[in-house]
């Protein structure tokens, strides 16, 4: 039987309030109930309301994926883990500061970040990372209130489901969102969207799109858009077998799309595949130089895998906005080790390292140190990885308590009390609920009726949450 001496009183902090943190602290409260221990987490967050990527990167159009958040809400009502938003580690307390307070920190801070893409023109102003855009039509607190939606032409740069979610939001019609959880300064934004074609660029072929075929059947039933393939992209598709039952389905739908008449609709989006990227091209418009257009080398299959090469036709396409969505880099936390180039906490199996390489041999582990999910094993995966992701890092984590292997904290006393001390306007679990409430009475108040509408400003957030009160 497993040994509970070291797990009777184990104070743990997990930074980071998305489904990775919140796994991590119900996969942890369980181990250690199940070898007879007690635990008391506490869980960081720097904004003032949980949940991360499922409240601030799921389209708002997506309420089936948010569902999510009914099961991360049982485990934080649960009681058992405590929220502490609008705390940033490495601002207003020291990662250092944690680890004297507790006997492990599990860090769980996720990828918010846009990857970069590395191209000539890619700075240039029209030109956006996907994470912003998603962030500002998910009413993330960081970000402008306002987006320029003020061109006709726009490109998105991938072929997985965040381009998908990009592409999607800016050719939809503002009055089929009125329904859903957005914000009202986005909805206002896209009510004026001067958008009518977007064009989302794969290097690749359709056989290796990074979609399900869920978001893909999705794209084709958004009202008064149409669809828009050219069928020199399923030239190298003869005698191609599916890898599996969903690509075979996502084949079958762009094949569809092939015939598809088009109807005259006000929008448009077009899916080129076989398109590398080179230059963002540019033009001086009587002011900064502004984005007019992408230049692209045309691939095609290498024959081995999904390996593609360029053929030297070179093309170029009008656009006046690019967003890149190739995918997401990790969000470090200030005195924790990072790697630069992979955009992880250096780790084995969950166990942090003294590394600036993931692979640097010489490393050792930190005692005491953890990482889950995409800051952990970088951004891949859905949430079903994201649990088990946990799980190996809440084995080890208990291995080594019990073990003896991580350092005793130094410093007793709540947390709450140094936060209180340094006037740090923290919010709890019964403020989240507060600002739940009240975004849902915003909803349900609102001339277009909706689940909730979000509240955007991050003093009104924690105005609301602090205050405990229902405000309408």
């Amino acid at each position: 039987m497993t040994s509970s001496s070291n797990l009777q009183n184990l104070r743990v902090a997990i930074v980071g309030a998305g489904p990775a943190g919140i796994y991590a602290g119900n996969i942890l409260t369980g181990a250690v109930q199940a070898a007879g221990g007690v635990v008391a987490i506490d869980l960081f967050e720097s904004l003032p309301a949980p949940y991360g990527l499922i409240r601030y990167g799921v389209a708002p159009d997506h309420p089936r994926i948010k569902g999510i958040v009914n099961s991360l809400h049982e485990m934080l009502d649960a009681g058992t883990t405590r929220f502490i938003g609008n705390v940033e580690v490495g601002r207003d307390i020291a990662l250092d500061e944690l680890r004297e307070r507790y006997d492990a920190v599990i860090l769980a801070t996720g990828a918010i970040r846009d990857a970069a893409l590395d191209i000539p023109g890619i700075d240039l102003p029209g030109s956006f990372g996907a994470a912003d855009f998603v962030a500002w039509f998910d009413g993330h607190p960081d970000v402008p209130t306002e987006w320029p939606l003020d061109q006709r032409e726009v490109a998105v740069i991938g072929n997985g489901n965040v381009a998908l979610d990009v592409a999607r939001m800016l050719a939809k019609h503002a009055v089929d969102l009125r329904s859903t959880e957005i914000a009202d300064n986005v909805l206002a934004g896209l009510e004026a969207s001067a958008v009518t074609d977007v064009h989302v660029f794969g290097r690749r072929g359709p056989a290796d799109i990074k979609f399900t075929p869920i978001e893909l059947r999705e794209l084709g039933e958004v009202p008064n858009v149409d669809i828009v393939v050219h069928d020199e992209d399923f030239a190298h598709l003869e005698g191609v077998v599916p890898a599996n039952n969903q690509l075979k389905v996502m084949l079958r739908i762009l094949d569809s799309w092939r015939t598809r008449e088009q109807t005259g609709a006000g929008r448009r989006l077009h899916l080129h595949f076989y398109h590398s990227p080179v230059e963002v091209l540019g033009e001086d418009r009587g002011g900064p130089v502004q984005v007019s257009g992408l230049r692209f080398e045309r691939t095609e299959p290498t024959g081995e895998g999904s390996g593609v090469r360029g053929t030297g036709e070179f093309r170029e396409i009008a656009v006046q906005q690019v967003y890149r969505a190739v995918g997401y880099y990790g969000t470090p936390v200030v005195d924790a080790p990072f790697d630069e180039h992979a955009g992880v906490v250096p780790n084995v199996e969950g166990r942090v390292r003294n590394a600036s390489r993931t692979g640097d041999a010489e490393a050792r582990v930190i005692p005491g140190l953890y990482a889950t999910g995409w800051i952990k094993r970088g951004p891949v995966g859905l949430i079903g990885h994201t649990k088990s992701d946990a799980m190996e890092t809440i084995a080890h984590l208990v291995a080594d308590v019990e073990a003896g292997a991580v350092p005793a904290r130094t410093v007793d006393g709540d947390v709450l009390q140094l936060l209180d001390e340094r006037e740090v306007e923290y919010t709890t679990w019964d403020g989240w609920l507060a600002l739940d409430a009240h975004e849902r009475g915003l909803g349900a108040t609102h001339e277009h009726t909706r689940e909730r509408v979000k509240v955007v400003p991050r003093d009104e957030q924690v105005r609301i949450s602090r205050s405990g009160a229902l405000v309408l």
